[in-house]
């Protein structure tokens, strides 16, 4: 009988999409101190800064079914498979006012969460993790965020369902509430006012950090017992 047992990272090899920024590079220099073998995957890897020299850079657009199945196999076989891609602009304001058309370009997230997990899971060890990343939207959504709400909850739904296709192989997701990230354009006392109002009413009444969420996929990677489920890292956001 099993018990207590947790994922060594060392070694292992991670894949990261969305590993160049944000929450993605916090989860790939975790995994890579804690001595994975770590490949961030990036849109525009050109662009990406602050990133470990121990860390290789590869370009994919998430979007793009055949490239994220060549990247999958290049790189074959995966412990460690992770989207943190944002896949692109989401629509913002009452539902009834919304462009459609920007709503349904808010779901480019989740076409490229399902090209990562439909191409990347054959890849991944029996004993390997698939982590993807929602958002508190999903389960409380609140004014202005139901393309957000929908999305998030279409990710979840997706990763509860394929846990029972693929295990024994994992996958989980991490849902952040209003994290710090450089996806927020703002600068100086503007930006301090906009997370200030933004979790107001939060049980924790502060923006979280890339290394906060990164902490929390981190620890769906390590743990063996845990499959199919959401951990939320969000400031008590769904309480509030």
């Amino acid at each position: 009988m099993r018990g207590n047992v947790t994922m060594d990272v060392a070694g292992k090899k991670a894949v990261i999409f969305g590993g160049t920024s944000g929450i993605g590079l916090a989860a790939a220099k975790q995994l890579g101190g804690l001595g994975a073998e770590v490949i961030a995957i990036s849109r525009n890897p050109d662009k990406a800064s602050d990133v470990p020299t121990e860390i290789t850079l590869k370009q994919c657009d998430v979007t793009d079914r055949d490239a994220v199945a060549a990247l999958c196999a290049e790189y074959a076989p995966i412990d460690i498979l992770i989207s943190a891609a944002t896949g692109g602009p989401r629509a913002i304001g009452p539902f009834l006012e919304m462009d459609l058309d920007g709503y349904q370009d808010s779901f480019q997230k989740l076409w490229g969460y399902a090209n990562v997990v439909r191409f990347g899971a054959r890849h991944v060890t029996d004993d390997g993790s698939i982590t993807l990343v929602s958002g508190a939207p999903a389960r409380n959504c609140r004014p202005g965020q139901i393309s957000l709400s929908c999305v998030g909850g279409a990710v979840e739904a997706l990763v509860r369902a394929v846990s029972r296709e693929i295990a024994p192989k994992r996958i989980n997701v991490v849902s952040p509430g209003t994290i710090d990230t450089p996806m927020v354009s703002m600068e100086g006392d503007q930006r301090m006012e906009f997370y200030k109002n933004a979790t107001a009413k939060n049980l924790i009444p502060r923006a979280g950090t890339a290394d906060e969420v990164a902490q929390g996929i981190v620890f769906v990677v390590q743990n063996d017992f845990v499959t199919g489920t959401t951990v939320d890292v969000d400031g008590g956001w769904l309480l509030s």
